[in-house]
């Protein structure tokens, strides 16, 4: 299974960063990416703390025939035309797409597999679980669930949960 994370916290051309996220899903499906499932979006606080607007975050199961290297090659240059600037790390951003796993690949080159720190993030371990209850991290040997379990406190995230007649609220997760 090839899992990707979804993020934003800055509009985009497409809108707000949820619709920046859901157009980034629908870009990736028309370049012959085909998104097997996503998770609902989480609004999260930005890791590490800072004054930047909440993010959006997801995951999505994909297939493709795309080798890692060419995937990553393939989510840059959507964020590229989404606006994606890559200046400074942690920044505010319009988009940001990775390859979380890439079935059980391990690879400490271009890109690191699994992500380095998927482990310690619960605005991805959170929808990552929703997508893959029974995923393993294959050089940790966890539980989705166990890794959620062992996440340090402090983690501030929300899921956006759709109600009647459209209207979306969020409930606190931790």
């Amino acid at each position: 299974m090839i899992l990707i994370g979804i993020g934003a916290n800055l509009p985009g051309k497409f809108g707000s960063p949820r619709a920046v996220c859901e157009a980034a899903l629908e870009k990736l499906d028309l370049m012959g990416v085909r998104i097997v499932q996503r998770s609902n979006w989480y609004r999260s606080a930005p890791v590490p703390i800072s004054d930047q607007p909440w993010y959006i975050n997801g995951v999505a199961s994909l297939m493709s025939d795309l080798n890692p290297f060419d995937l990553l090659q393939l989510l840059h240059q959507v964020e590229r035309e989404f606006g994606r600037v890559r200046a400074l790390r942690n920044e505010a951003r319009v988009i940001d797409l990775d390859i979380l796993a890439y079935y059980d690949i391990v690879e400490s080159g271009l890109p690191t597999l699994p992500h380095p720190r998927l482990h310690e993030r619960a605005f991805v371990l959170y929808p990552l679980a929703e997508v893959a209850p029974g995923w393993r991290h294959p050089v940790l040997e966890r539980l989705v669930a166990d890794l959620i379990a062992e996440l340090p406190d402090g983690q501030r995230i929300e899921i956006e949960t759709p109600l009647v007649r459209g209207v979306v609220t969020a409930s606190t997760i931790t």
